[in-house]
């Protein structure tokens, strides 16, 4: 009995650190943009990783006011989005952060409260300097000899090394901070030591120009923490891609299959042929290429992209934030079974899509704070709702921040066109959102679900869409006329004041 107990006692207190740990990877960040609109939203988006998705959409009040928190992956580098607008700052877990700005240049130009204040002064002190020498990697610099150009780029990362540690002892920021830094410098260093090894024979009218071995010495003295710097930076691995390059184009144009196979294959295959790099790096790399070239919902093979994901990156991490991607980006697959959300009506009852079955479902996601629903929207589905209506269902799901700004919206937007209002409880935080990878670039978006409650296409973000017409007419058993698939665009392109009617269910 004492030894159970004891277990117990053990169990508790292990589960109690496991809480606490999670806890405190939570950031709590709030402030205030001047003259900010609530049609505007703040994002949080973790930059280091192979996936950049959103971790925090946060709404801004009417006088400008914000507050939200967010689980940090890790310590490190995060994109801060403002109104189109994006700029970088250094979060770890479990930070307060208190960030304010005017709403002509906010996030470019911010100030920062609390815990996050000398991490962030350190990065904007040592960017301002870098600054300054951005000037002096010109082509001028790509047209000299080799040993004079070597004394060059050395001369200019001894001066910025210098400045970094210089202005560490000045702000004390975290050791961190500064190994990352000195790591993003030796990154710019490298990249151009790749643009003189490409470009100087052109530059210079010496064709048949090769690198000496001095040089790809100091080069390989640039990489010796290469595989830190590639899980924590992308432009290293931009810097990688770059380097084999010329190699990869070599190997792909020898490729039975070039013509078929997606880039990530290729890519991969590549990859495994490569004995000098290790497989974490490679991972990172290959993530890297999906990302940048597969993941497109309209061109790529979801199945496909999968399956190199699955063949060959053994980083479970980095397949993870792989597959994070991929999900937002192609959604949940055809066949399977719509996930059981919980949903609030506007006479407040809560309800699912299941009481929608019996006939196949267009699901609208749409929020307040989008400009042009209202506009250009809103006029296409009423028509695309009095075609089907007699054959299709349709649900249109609220992602705004309180079921009283939804009641406003959807009364405002859709009163009187045929369909179920929905609202998803915490909008973008919600079960909804999760389960159906709802993200604020995703909205306005439309997916089907079938008479039997299953995922029935990708989601569509265009109403005049050639493919969202075929999809419909082929659920519906009808044949709706032809559409112009640029009617949507331009009917956007022709609005003098995108916000105006948005305005109206504030």
């Amino acid at each position: 009995m004492r030894k159970l107990i004891f277990n117990m006692k053990k169990y508790l207190f292990l589960l109690l650190i496991a809480l606490m740990a999670v806890s405190c990877s939570k950031v709590k960040v709030e402030g205030n943009v001047k003259g900010g609109s609530p049609l505007e939203r703040i994002e949080f988006i973790e930059a280091s990783g192979v996936a950049t998705l959103p971790l925090i959409n946060i709404g801004v009040d009417e006088k400008g006011n914000f507050k939200g928190e967010f689980k940090a992956p890790k310590n490190g580098m995060y994109a801060l989005t403002y109104a189109g607008k994006m700029n970088f700052i250094y979060l770890k877990k479990g930070q307060d952060l208190k960030i304010s700005g005017d709403a002509a240049n906010f996030p470019e130009i911010y100030k920062i409260e609390g815990d996050a204040k000398k991490n962030n002064d350190f990065i904007m002190e040592t960017q301002k300097f870098l600054q300054t020498y951005s000037s002096k990697l010109n082509m001028e610099l790509l047209q000299k000899n080799e040993a004079d150009f070597l004394k060059e780029i050395k001369k200019i990362q001894y001066d910025l090394q210098k400045n970094l540690d210089q202005t560490a002892e000045k702000i004390g920021p975290d050791s961190d901070v500064v190994k990352l830094k000195k790591d993003e410098l030796t990154t710019n260093i490298l990249t151009f030591l790749v643009q003189y090894e490409t470009a100087h024979g052109q530059v210079s009218g010496n064709p048949s120009f090769k690198v000496s071995k001095n040089f790809s010495d100091y080069e390989k003295s640039l990489t010796k923490n290469n595989d830190r710097m590639v899980e924590e930076l992308p432009i290293y691995r931009n810097y990688l891609l770059n380097k084999l390059g010329k190699d990869f184009q070599d190997y792909a144009v020898k490729q039975k299959d070039k013509e078929t196979a997606s880039m990530s294959a290729i890519f991969a295959r590549f990859l495994d042929n490569n004995k000098e790099l290790s497989q974490n790096t490679k991972d990172y790399l290959l993530a890297f290429v999906i990302a940048k070239f597969d993941l497109n919902p309209y061109t790529s093979d979801v199945e496909k992209v999968k399956k190199v994901s699955e063949d060959y990156i053994k980083n479970s991490e980095v397949k993870k934030d792989l597959n994070s991607a991929i999900n937002a980006v192609f959604g949940l697959k055809n066949g399977e079974e719509a996930p059981k959300v919980n949903l609030v009506k506007l006479d407040g009852k809560t309800a699912d899509f299941s009481e929608l079955k019996g006939k196949p479902t267009l699901v609208m996601t749409y929020a307040s704070w989008n400009p042009y629903i209202a506009q250009s929207t809103v006029p296409v589905l009423k028509e695309v709702v009095n075609f089907y209506k007699s054959k299709v269902n349709f649900a249109y799901v609220n992602v705004d921040d309180s079921k009283e700004q939804f009641t406003k919206t959807a009364n405002a937007m859709l009163k009187g066109i045929p369909g179920t209002n929905f609202y998803a409880e915490n909008g973008l935080s919600s079960d909804y959102a999760k389960k159906f990878f709802i993200y604020g670039f995703k909205i306005p978006g439309f997916f089907l679900i079938n008479k039997d409650g299953k995922i029935a296409s990708q989601t569509f973000y265009n109403l005049g869409d050639p493919k969202f017409v075929e999809e419909m007419n082929k659920i519906s058993g009808l044949q709706a006329p032809s559409i112009n698939p640029q009617a949507q665009l331009q009917n956007d392109l022709l609005q003098q004041d995108p916000k105006a009617d948005s305005e109206k269910t504030k």
